[in-house]
C-alpha cells in the first residue's frame, strides 16, 4: 500500500483511539484502581482482541464489502448511524467521562488479560471502525486483499496500543487534572462527540473507493 493510504488510515485510528469507548474506560478505571501494572496487563489483553477484528475483516468482509456495493453502503450508513450514537453518548445530558474515578475490585493477570480480550472482541465500535474503514484504502487492483487487510491492521494496532500506552501510563495524573478542572471534563466529551460526528460525516459523504 502507498505511504499515503497508510497515513491517513494511521490518522483515522489515531482518532478512533482517542475517542471514549468500552476499551478507553476499561484501560482508565483499570490503572485508576489497581494502578499502572494491571493497566498495561490490560492493555495486551486488548491488543490482542484487535487480532479478532483483523483476522475477520481481512479473511473475507473485506473483499465481500468490496465487491458488493449495496451492502458496502449498508455497513456505511449503519456505521455512520453508530458513530452519531457514540457522538449523542458523549454530548447527552447526564454523560459521564471516562477520566472520572470509578471503583472496581482488584483482579489476577490472568483475568486482567481476559477481561481486556473480551472487552474488545466485543468492542462495536472497532468492529464499525473496521468494516467501514477497511474498505475505503483496500484495492483489489493493488494486491492480495488479506495482504492489505493484515498491513491495515498492524498499523491500526500499533498506533492504538502506542496511544493506550500512553494514556495508561498516565492515568493517574490525567484523572487528578480533570478532577481540579471538571469544567475540562465537559470539553473533552463535547470535542469528542463533535469528532465522532465528523467521522459520521465524512463516512457518509465520501465517495466509495474503487
Amino acid at each position: 500500500m502507498s505511504a499515503k493510504d497508510l497515513a491517513l488510515f494511521a490518522c483515522a485510528a489515531l482518532i478512533m483511539v482517542l475517542t471514549p469507548g468500552p476499551n478507553m474506560i476499561y484501560l482508565l478505571s483499570r490503572s485508576l484502581c489497581q494502578g499502572r501494572r494491571a493497566g498495561v496487563i490490560s492493555l495486551f489483553g486488548v491488543a490482542a482482541g484487535f487480532l479478532v477484528h483483523m483476522f475477520a475483516a481481512a479473511l473475507g468482509l473485506t473483499a465481500l464489502f468490496m465487491t458488493v456495493p449495496l451492502a458496502y453502503d449498508l455497513l456505511k450508513w449503519l456505521g455512520a448511524a453508530y458513530l452519531l450514537y457514540l457522538a449523542w453518548a458523549a454530548v447527552r445530558p447526564g454523560a459521564a467521562s471516562p477520566f472520572q474515578r470509578r471503583q472496581l475490585p482488584p483482579d489476577s493477570p490472568a483475568k486482567l488479560v481476559f477481561m481486556g480480550f473480551m472487552t474488545n472482541a466485543l468492542n462495536p465500535k472497532i468492529a464499525v471502525f473496521y468494516l467501514s474503514v477497511f474498505p475505503q484504502f483496500v484495492r483489489p487492483d493493488h494486491g492480495s486483499v488479506l495482504g492489505q487487510s493484515i498491513e491495515l491492521g498492524v498499523v491500526q494496532i500499533t498506533v492504538s496500543f502506542a496511544v493506550n500506552l500512553l494514556i495508561v501510563l498516565s492515568a493517574a495524573r490525567l484523572a487528578a487534572w480533570f478532577a481540579r478542572n471538571p469544567l475540562w471534563l465537559a470539553v473533552q466529551r463535547f470535542l469528542m462527540g463533535f469528532v465522532l460526528a465528523g467521522l459520521a460525516a465524512r463516512l457518509v459523504l465520501d465517495p466509495r473507493r474503487n
